[in-house]
């Protein structure tokens, strides 16, 4: 018997199917796009979870120093009885995003990107800002 609960975020997260959103929170989707980022030294290792996704499906752009990489993800789940009836059909349909900055520096060119097993792995070579080159201004004197 479902009874409302007080340590849950809504008293009517029960009535409302809350059990239900939860089987699709352990279904893995809440894993989507969680990175690691590990400093070589030379260069940085950015490896991401993508679980689900295919390689078509995922871009990643560089914009202004930011990276940004984005992926989607559609599946249906079709289960039919003998006489081709539906006994369940399923459909995921759904897009994420994540951006970091990795300086005006670096171009597209330069990051080398790896897609195996759900796991995106980006390397990303560590660039020090151009120092500003003081430029001497005189004003001229007439006379």
């Amino acid at each position: 018997m479902l009874m409302p609960s007080i340590f849950r975020e809504n008293l009517l997260d029960d009535f409302f199917g809350y059990p239900l959103r939860r089987q699709n929170y352990d279904s893995g989707m809440h894993e989507m796009m969680k990175t690691d980022v590990k400093d070589m030294g030379h260069a940085y290792e950015m490896t991401m979870s993508l679980p689900g996704v295919k390689k078509e499906d995922i871009r990643a752009e560089i914009k202004e120093g930011y990276l940004t990489v984005s992926a989607s993800s559609n599946s249906e789940k079709d289960e039919k009885d003998s006489q081709g009836k539906y006994i369940r059909r399923e459909r995921y349909l759904g897009s994420c995003s994540r951006s970091f900055y990795v300086g005006r520096e670096v171009t597209q060119e330069d990051i080398k990107a790896k897609f195996a097993d759900g796991v995106l792995t980006l390397m990303i070579p560590r660039k020090e800002a151009a120092p500003a080159v003081e430029e001497n201004k005189y004003i001229s004197i007439e006379g």
